[in-house]
């Protein structure tokens, strides 16, 4: 088959293209002060464990909307009743949130990833009792699996969405980061949330926007 030059330069200008389907520019953020960020107006989520201990977390809505939205939203529906903290690494983190329980579930959608690195500003660090938002490779793969921070992991920084922090109950995260655990980070003994419910002061959530 022969190309003309027209063809040939069509070709090339598809190809260039393709190269950089999906590729965003990385963005700087002003990084939040824990110590002093305003909790009074955000809402809370308050995940209480079939043992009765509670863990109590303030929701950056001025941070990562959509994510908090979709946060609140699922937990309103009660999606997260029964679910487990299936994965926990001392010293790192504790993963919730996966109704399978195995890592691999999800609500049967996703939503774009609020972080510097898939273009959108987010200055909340990977400190000891923020939560953020567990994906895959893709950057816009989120759904519901979230985790909180048991130590200070800066190597996640501008890669996942965080999206609020822990104000009550890090004894707690503590407790389930030192369990027992199988070879794929599962508590041997399962940790089980009997629900999370939200506490909105005043905040008027929006329908997550949805990928």
């Amino acid at each position: 088959m022969r190309h003309n030059k027209t063809t040939v330069l069509l070709l090339t200008m598809v190809i260039i293209a393709s190269l950089f389907t999906g590729c965003v520019k990385a963005v700087e953020a002003e990084e939040i002060d824990l110590t002093t960020y305003d909790y009074s107006h955000e809402p809370v989520a308050t995940i209480e464990l079939e043992t009765g201990e509670i863990i109590k977390v303030s929701l950056f809505t001025k941070i990562a909307p959509n994510t908090v939205n979709n946060f609140i939203t699922l937990a309103m529906d009660g999606f997260y009743d029964g679910t487990t903290f299936h994965r926990v690494m001392k010293d790192f983190m504790i993963q919730g949130g996966d109704p399978l329980g195995t890592g691999n579930g999800g609500p049967g959608y996703s939503i774009k990833g609020e972080f510097n690195n898939n273009g959108f500003a987010n200055g909340l660090k990977h400190t000891r009792g923020v939560i953020s938002m567990a994906r895959t490779r893709d950057k816009d793969s989120a759904g519901s699996q979230f985790f909180i921070m048991h130590k200070d992991t800066a190597s996640l920084d501008g890669d996942y969405a965080s999206f609020g922090y822990v104000i009550s109950g890090i004894e707690v995260v503590d407790q389930i980061a030192e369990m027992a655990v199988d070879t794929n980070d599962k508590p041997i003994e399962p940790v089980i949330i009997k629900s999370i419910t939200i506490e909105l002061n005043d905040y008027e959530p929006e329908s997550p926007i949805k990928m």
